[in-house]
C-alpha cells in the first residue's frame, strides 16, 4: 500500500479527534506519517511516541486484519517513547 493511502487511512480514523500526543509512524524507506490529534502529515517531526512498522502491517492494522497488541508481541510492531501513547493509539486503530 502506497504512503499516500495508508496516510488517508490514518486521517479517516482520526477525522473525529484522535488523541492529544503526537505519534510518528516510521515506515521505513516507505515514509513517515506523522500524527497529532485530527492533523496528519508526512513530516519527520519530533513526537512522544514513535512506531516503527512496515507499511504492509499498518495497512492490515488500519483494515482490522491486524490486532495491534498481537503485532507488538509478534515484533511486527516497535514502540520508542512513551507507551502509554501507543495504547491510546490502539483504541483509534
Amino acid at each position: 500500500m502506497s504512503l499516500e493511502k495508508l496516510t488517508e487511512g490514518v486521517r479517516a480514523k482520526v477525522a473525529d479527534g484522535g488523541i492529544e500526543e503526537s505519534v510518528k509512524f516510521d515506515l521505513g524507506e516507505t515514509g513517515i506519517i506523522y500524527l497529532q490529534g485530527s492533523k496528519v502529515s508526512n513530516e519527520d517531526q519530533e513526537a512522544d511516541c514513535t512506531i516503527k512498522m512496515t507499511a504492509e502491517d499498518l495497512g492490515d492494522l488500519l483494515s482490522g486484519d491486524l490486532n495491534p497488541t498481537a503485532a507488538f508481541m509478534g515484533g511486527k510492531m516497535q514502540v520508542e517513547g512513551d507507551m502509554n501513547v501507543a495504547m491510546k493509539l490502539g483504541s483509534i486503530v
